[in-house]
């Protein structure tokens, strides 16, 4: 199993702490993730890092795919590897109905149409065995009708493009069926190790037995983010974990739809979900908090001191050597924490 970090935190100033990035590189991390939401992008901030490392992986954890073309997000993505040597992963995602229609003005519509489609001209831009020509439901390639001049022409890239390994995020099942289907990975947001073969297994394979050759764990990665902080006084650092998750399963997204809700009950917490979802949504944040569930933390996350973490790290670790997850994604601002991971997996 590898380790991963992530880079991007969100706030009212663009920062990535280089220093914690440079000593997971020199303790042997295979990657660093960037991210974005309504403010900093997930591009500038895999460029800022991958100007000034050597080895490490950069990747988006995620792009959002409402933002831009498939074309421009291809673009990026072989610019980024060449500069990189190869060192760039792309990570995608069509982000929720707020953001997409709210921020970027974009329809939401069908997320899992617009990423089978999204990979497939990704795809064919980098591996330029024609010029690219699409006709699908949100991509005219090249483009007709009203408004165009009707010149439009396939193209092929100038650039030279290697295979880039893309990645998804995705929690529901049908989010997971396209992800085996379409992608080398998956970013299930937060997971308990011990629950693959119930949470993520089942639809994974039916990917799998849809997309193109062969495909299982051994040519498809899992990469769930973990949050690890090595502390005396565990009850004091859950606490912006229960904000990070009340926000998540109570609030990003309507009472309609809230993927991250969804994927709550799915691991086992339907009453608990639902409580924090109506205590958030009708602003009482802080009895949402509450609501959150010390055992969800236990299950996704780990906090606690030196021994706990070791202790807790057997079950990634079991997860790990059965590929069921292939990088832990460490979110920590401590390098004590990169330390004793990296002891412990490395």
């Amino acid at each position: 199993m590898k380790l991963g970090i992530f880079a991007s935190v969100f706030g009212k100033k663009a920062s990535i702490n280089m220093d914690m990035i440079r000593h997971a590189e020199n303790l042997g991390y295979d990657s660093v993730w960037t991210a974005e939401a309504y403010g900093n992008d997930a591009v500038t901030s895999a460029t800022w890092v991958l100007a000034q490392t050597e080895r490490i992986k950069v990747g988006t954890a995620i792009m959002q795919m409402p933002a831009r073309t498939p074309a421009m997000t291809a673009m990026t993505a072989m610019t980024l590897d060449h500069f990189s040597n190869g060192r760039f992963i792309l990570g995608l995602g069509p982000s929720g109905p707020q953001v997409s229609e709210g921020w970027h003005g974009v329809p939401y519509g069908k997320p899992l149409t617009r990423t089978r489609e999204y990979i497939s001209i990704i795809r064919k831009i980098i591996a330029r065995e024609a010029p690219v020509e699409h006709h699908g439901e949100y991509y005219d390639m090249p483009v007709t009708g009203a408004g165009t001049t009707n010149q439009g022409k396939a193209l092929k890239s100038i650039l030279h493009g290697n295979p880039i390994p893309i990645y998804t995020a995705s929690i529901s099942p049908n989010g997971l069926r396209c992800s085996g289907e379409v992608a080398d990975g998956v970013f299930p947001v937060f997971m308990n190790p011990e629950s693959y073969d119930t949470i993520l297994k089942p639809y994974l394979e039916e990917g799998f037995a849809k997309a193109e050759g062969e495909k299982s764990l051994a040519n498809f990665n899992v990469l769930p983010s973990v949050l690890v902080i090595v502390t005396d006084d565990a009850e004091k650092a859950k606490m912006p974990i229960r904000g990070q998750l009340a926000l998540y399963i109570g609030g990003m997204g309507s009472r309609q739809k809230n993927f991250y809700n969804d994927y709550a009950k799915r691991l086992g917490y339907e009453a608990e979900a639902a409580e924090i979802q109506n205590l958030f949504l009708d602003g009482k944040k802080m009895e949402a908090m509450a609501a959150v569930p010390d055992q969800l933390i236990e299950d996704v996350h780990i906090v606690g001191n030196a021994d706990y973490v070791k202790d807790r790290l057997a079950r990634w670790k079991d997860a790990g050597s059965k590929r069921h997850v292939d990088t832990m994604l460490i979110g920590t601002n401590q390098p004590e924490t990169l330390e004793l991971l990296a002891k412990e997996i490395l």
